[in-house]
């Protein structure tokens, strides 16, 4: 279900809207496809922030992990 909101812009962020929108799409459909792509990276820019901080606070363990699991495979001729 959609809502109405009322927002105010620049005078040149309005002119960018409708030249990128062009004729094909509504200002509306424009902006909600814009926002929806931006709440997407932010929320996928959010969620690689975290899983970063983990990794790197468990880099060591996970790096002497891989050493160990390295250190049992059959040497190379």
């Amino acid at each position: 279900m959609k809502e109405k909101a009322s927002i105010t812009l620049s005078r040149e962020v309005l002119k960018g809207v409708d030249r990128m929108a062009g004729s094909k799409q509504s200002r509306s459909a424009f902006i909600e496809t814009v926002l929806r792509r931006y709440l997407t990276q932010h929320a996928r820019t959010q969620r690689d922030r975290r899983d970063l901080e983990i990794l790197n606070q468990n880099a060591e363990s996970l790096n002497r992990d891989a050493e160990d699991g390295l250190e049992h495979q059959a040497p190379e001729d």
